[in-house]
């Protein structure tokens, strides 16, 4: 039977990369999206044109009910779920003091809590099928690369760092729990609302002077879901380029 594989968020950006692409690779592929149910049907749809398979769910993780269904529904379509990519993230861009409680509140809700929730109700079936893997996605901004402008982002996924560390400890000893921590990454999403300008000096403080790609991403993520990271725990890997001023 193929390993079942549930992403987060997966209806654009990593998240949609990441489905086609494990999907492509034999994985059984459930996917979570929250409002953006016309980009999530292109991608069910992506995926079964290419011959392969997937199951799509709406879930809004910050809330337990919905992430309770959500884990069930999947359960009930493919009898188990085998690795979880933890990616749904939101980003609410804008000057530090016309930061909002409410926007601040809902980055920890989706970012930090969402997290906690789905590891909590997935962990437990991969704790009782003694195997799993979880691959938790933070960011350099939740290290050391900062804007003020996303100050809650970035304390967001700082926290998720922290998350993976727990998480690790307590899944053991038959979950992989391991964190990534991209850099900068040419999604759409991501370089939509940027000009040429600030995309090239944002590439020059990479030692490699580009930016990261979803290929390169799903590469590592492909990576920690097999069985040859088998020894790879608690462990948070950049994948940045190399950056100045680290």
């Amino acid at each position: 039977m193929n390993k079942t594989v549930l992403i987060t968020g997966g209806s654009r950006g990593i998240g949609k990369f990441t489905a086609i692409y494990l999907a492509s690779k034999g994985y059984n592929v459930a996917f979570t999206y929250n409002n953006s149910k016309e980009r999530a049907e292109k991608v069910l749809k992506q995926i079964a044109d290419n011959g392969n398979n997937a199951f799509m769910v709406k879930c809004d993780i910050s809330d337990e009910e919905q992430v309770k269904n959500m884990v069930n529904q999947v359960v009930l379509t493919y009898g188990k779920i085998d690795i979880l990519i933890n990616n749904a993230a939101v980003c609410y861009d804008s000057l530090f003091y016309e930061k909002t409680v409410e926007d601040f509140k809902n980055t920890l809700n989706v970012n930090v809590l969402g997290t906690f929730l789905v590891s909590k109700y997935v962990g437990e079936i991969m704790t009782n099928n003694k195997y799993g893997k979880i691959v938790n996605i933070s960011s350099t901004n939740g290290i050391n690369t900062y804007y003020p402008m996303c100050i809650d982002y970035d304390a967001s996924k700082s926290a998720i760092i922290s998350l993976t560390h727990n998480l690790a400890m307590q899944l053991a000893p038959y979950v992989n729990v391991n964190c990534i921590a991209p850099g900068f990454i040419a999604t759409e999403s991501e370089i939509s609302d940027m000009d040429e300008e600030f995309i090239k000096l944002e590439e020059e403080k990479i030692f490699l002077k580009r930016a990261g790609t979803e290929q390169d991403i799903a590469n590592l993520i492909e990576f920690l879901i097999s069985d040859k990271a088998s020894y790879i725990n608690s462990s948070v890997i950049r994948i940045d380029g190399g950056m100045y001023g680290e």
